[in-house]
Parts: C-alpha cells; sequence; structure tokens
C-alpha cells in the first residue's frame, strides 16, 4: 500500500494526513520541486508524519530539523508487515535516493546474512555483507545483526557445529581448542562425528534458519524457559529468554527490497510511460530511455553517466559511465556533445558489425536500427528516448552530435532542474507539466537516478585518486620502484627519514636518483 502526495493546498494536505494509517512504514518527505529529502521508517506512520506538521515539532527541533520541516511540500508513504521490513526498506530507499538530510546509511554499508558452504568438508556458518556467485547457501538479510549473531552462536554451541576459522581441520587445529572439551562442538576434526551426522546438523541449522518448525521451536523453549522459572533456576530461564527473543528477531518474516524492483508503491510505470508518450507526442510510451548527466565537482575528473530504464524501470545492467576525454576544464555543453557521441557512435558501429547490410540501406538510420531490434538482430537495442540533464544549452549540443551521426529522428529533450523544464528541439517554449504527475515523477526519477550514478563515479575517482602514494608524483618512478620502497621503508613518513645511502641500497636506484626522491618528499 502507498500513498503519494501533490502539491495541493492546506485543507487538501490536512484531508490526506487523516488517510495515512496507523500502520508500520516508511516515509519519503518532498521538497517544492519533487525530489526527495528525506526517508524515514515508523512503527506507526500516522503518529511520525502527522508529528512533522505540529508547530511544537519545528519549535523543539534543531537547526538541520527546521530546515528539513521548511523544505517539506509533499510527502509519500509505503506501508510495510512489520518495524524489520520498514528498516530493510528504509536502507535500500536512502543509498537509492540519497536524500540530502539522511545520515545514517549514506554509505555503502549492507545487511549481514548468514553463509555457509556445504561443499565444505566440515561446513560451517559465518556472516557477511556481500552475496556472490560461489555455490554457497545464503540466509538474510536480517535487519538485526546482534540478533542474528547471537541466534548463530546458539545454532552452533546447541548443534556441536565447529566455529574454526580452517577449512578442513585436523588433529593439529584439535590440540589448540578447547570447544570440545567445553561440549560446545561436536569434534568432526579427529573423527567424533561422522561427515553425514555433521551434514544432519548443518542442515537442521539451516532449516531453522530458514524459519520451517519455528512456532514448534518457539514454543519448546518457552516451556523449558517456565520449567526453569518454576524450578527457581533463574539464571538458565534468563538465558533462554535472550535465546527466545533473539530467534524471535531473527526469524520474524521479511521481504527483500532489491534494487529498483519489489518496492511496494503506488507509481505505476507503465501509466507513466503512455502519459509521457503523449504529453511528447510521441509514437508510443517510450519503453526504452536513456538519460545522461555530466558530474564536474573538479576539473581534475569530469565524468558522465548513461542509465537506462526498460518500461519505467531502471534496467542496472545497462548502465554505462564515462571519463570525458576530450575537453578541457569544467565545459557542460562540450562535455555532453563528447558522450553522446561516444555512446551512439558506439551502437552505430556494433549494429554494423552484426548486420553490415544496413549500412547500404537507403533506410533512415534510425528505423533501420528500429527494425534490427524488431528481427532481434540488433546488439544494441537504440532508445525511444534520449534525455539530457539541463537546458537548451545541453540539448542544443546533442542533438548537434545525433544529426551527425545521421540519427535526425531519435526523439530527445531536455530536462532542467530548477523549475523541471521540458526543452523539446526546434520548439522556443518550454513544457511544464504539473508535479503530480505521473509523466514528469518519471522523468525525475530516471534524471536524479543519472545524477546518482554520475556522482558515485566522481566519488570513487576521487576516492582512488586520495589513495595514491605521494611516491607516484616523483620523477622517474616506476610501479617496481615503488613496490621495493615500501616494502623495505613501509611509508613515505618513514622515506623522508632514511638517507640517500639507504635508500640507494635498493636495486635500481643510484645515489644521485635517491637524493632527487628525498628532495621531492621534502626529506
Amino acid at each position: 500500500m502507498g500513498i503519494q502526495a501533490g502539491f495541493m493546498s492546506a485543507a487538501n494536505f490536512r484531508i490526506k494526513l487523516r488517510e495515512v494509517p496507523h500502520q508500520p512504514g516508511v516515509y519519503l518527505m518532498k521538497d517544492h520541486l519533487g525530489s526527495i529529502i528525506y526517508v524515514g521508517k515508523a512503527r506507526d506512520l500516522k503518529r511520525r508524519v502527522s508529528s512533522y506538521f505540529m508547530p511544537s515539532r519545528k519549535m523543539r527541533a534543531d537547526i538541520k530539523t527546521r530546515a528539513l520541516i521548511d523544505s517539506i511540500h509533499d510527502f509519500e508513504i509505503h506501508v510495510v508487515r512489520n518495524e524489520e521490513e520498514s528498516l530493510l526498506l528504509e536502507g535500500k530507499l536512502i543509498k537509492d535516493y540519497r536524500p540530502r538530510y539522511n545520515v545514517a546509511f549514506r554509505d555503502d554499508k549492507r545487511f549481514l546474512l548468514a553463509r555457509v558452504r556445504l561443499a565444505d568438508p566440515w561446513p560451517r556458518f559465518v556472516t557477511t555483507r556481500v552475496r556472490k556467485e560461489d555455490g554457497s547457501k545464503y540466509f538474510g538479510p536480517f535487519p538485526h545483526s546482534s540478533a542474528l549473531n547471537h541466534t548463530l552462536e546458539w545454532l552452533n554451541r546447541s548443534l556441536g557445529l565447529r566455529v574454526c576459522r580452517p577449512t578442513d581441520p585436523g588433529e593439529a587445529e584439535y590440540r589448540h581448542c578447547n570447544a570440545d572439551i567445553i561440549r560446545n562442538c561436536s569434534a568432526p576434526c579427529v573423527g567424533r562425528i561422522s561427515r553425514a551426522e555433521y551434514l544432519a546438523k548443518v542442515e537442521e541449522a539451516c532449516r531453522i534458519l530458514e524459519g520451517k518448525g519455528k512456532r514448534e521451536l518457539f514454543d519448546g523453549l518457552r516451556k523449558d524457559m517456565e520449567a526453569s522459572a518454576e524450578a527457581m533456576d533463574f539464571e538458565r530461564a534468563a538465558t533462554l529468554r535472550d535465546i527466545l527473543q533473539n530467534l524471535e528477531k531473527t526469524l520474524t518474516p521479511t521481504r527483500q527490497f532489491s534494487r529498483g524492483r519489489g518496492l511496494p508503491s503506488t507509481v505505476k510505470p507503465l501509466e507513466d510511460l503512455a502519459e509521457l508518450g503523449e504529453e511528447l507526442g510521441l509514437a508510443g510510451p517510450p519503453r526504452v530511455m536513456e538519460c545522461f548527466d555530466i558530474s564536474n565537482v573538479s576539473s581534475n575528473h569530469i565524468v558522465a553517466s548513461m542509465v537506462r530504464f526498460t518500461d519505467g524501470r531502471p534496467d542496472n545492467q545497462n548502465y554505462r559511465r564515462y571519463r570525458i576525454k576530450t575537453v578541457e576544464g569544467q565545459d557542460d555543453f562540450a562535455s555532453m556533445a563528447e558522450v553522446i557521441r561516444r555512446r551512439y557512435s558506439r551502437i552505430l558501429l556494433e549494429n554494423v558489425g552484426a548486420a553490415p547490410d544496413i549500412a547500404d540501406s537507403q533506410e533512415d538510420a534510425v528505423e533501420a536500427l528500429r527494425r534490427l531490434a524488431r528481427e532481434g538482430r540488433a546488439r544494441i537495442v537504440l532508445p525511444d528516448l534520449v534525455i539530457v540533464d539541463g537546458g537548451k544549452g545541453q540539448l542544443g549540443m546533442a542533438v548537434k552530435e545525433l544529426r551527425a551521426l545521421g540519427l535526425h529522428e531519435l526523439p530527445v529533450i531536455g530536462l532542467a532542474k530548477q523549475h523541471e523544464e521540458i526543452f523539446v528541439p526546434g520548439k522556443s517554449q518550454s513544457i511544464r507539466l504539473p508535479h503530480d504527475r505521473g509523466a514528469l515523477k518519471l522523468l525525475q526519477r530516471i534524471r536524479d537516478e543519472a545524477h546518482r550514478f554520475a556522482n558515485n563515479y566522481n566519488a570513487l575517482l576521487y576516492r582512488r585518486r586520495m589513495r595514491e602514494s605521494l611516491l607516484d608524483d616523483c620523477p622517474g618512478m616506476s610501479a617496481a620502484r615503488k613496490q621495493r620502497l615500501l616494502k623495505k621503508f613501509g611509508s613515505v613518513a618513514r622515506i623522508r627519514r632514511a638517507s640517500a645511502e639507504e635508500i640507494a641500497s635498493l636495486p635500481g636506484i643510484s645515489v644521485r636518483s635517491a637524493q632527487a626522491l628525498l628532495d621531492h618528499l621534502g626529506g
């Protein structure tokens, strides 16, 4: 279930607030341009969302929260089944939209998974944050990391599963281990249990993590806890209570909210596509759209992104990122021209390579590429709509490059962020859609995704640059020489403290080169 707000009068806003249910979920706050500025979760959406619009909340709030409240012009909610699901969905949406008022979850930290590799001689359970195609069995994600760790600890102890790190432990490992002595392990390393018996215990742990038979498990633990309390064994009763609470938190059913899919929402991509096609006067809904954005936070790394939406949803496998090569300085117009030229010349080359007959065809280039797609011969499908982030300047450069490639008929628009104006080639007046229209919201989603993808790439390159050693800028420095220096001295600070003679003791470095290195580093 979801509720989306448009921009409305105060009276209508109050009506919509009354429709918010007393249920757990996630809420998204938006500014006057429709951009998501904050994502939060709540056990009771009605109380939490309404609290933002109470005068007392603003009076007690800090500067940041007051600024957030002043910026809210719209909100959207997504109802989920329980508090654990709201935590998972909140984290996903914060990573997707990067709202400027959110702090938590803005890194790439993910929720914990439990992993076991059944092909190992003696499988063991470990936690991880990344699911890989490595033949392992994964469980989760689990929103409560502490509860998961305690649950795995209890499973290992109660079933006698090993926790040691070696893949195939033996006699040598057993001599340094006390787990068997304190009855926490069935000691498969010295043959106290057969592999078949051990794997049966691992399978039982897997069934528990999958939530199978949990009602019987909970009932059994609860009876043991009550019996221990009646027998005045309060320490055991408290231990069983903690085990039960951790299991309940870990095994509470939650849906997985994967990127671009599974989001409970009132967004209707196909309807939004149909509306967008009508507003732009296209031949039909633009099922495949590509959007471009330039990120030039500094002149060191000017990058561009291209994101593709198919049927109104992100098509992550077909995202592309570019480092601008031919433009000096910060020039958004020239950068946009370069990335458009590179993207669509690549599409032309790939498709001509797959179907050489189109090179001699009398068809328009766009129609020829569309025919290839219908026949299933296109290596890269041409989009139905190209979107550039920017106004008339960026759009003009994109149009010029597309025409130079013979793609005159390819629909292209510019989306200017300041007033969310849509610019169309050949028209002086921009198109302004109401902010509550699905067509505009669809354009905003793909534009914001392109912006996020470009900024992330720029940040990645910046971090790489920061990690590079100062040695890289030294004259005559090679990768092998750099490796030898760091292996011997360990750090740039220690190289600075060394003498030229000590540095020159390394192969391939003369005293003169060593002194030049020290002079460069200021040693």
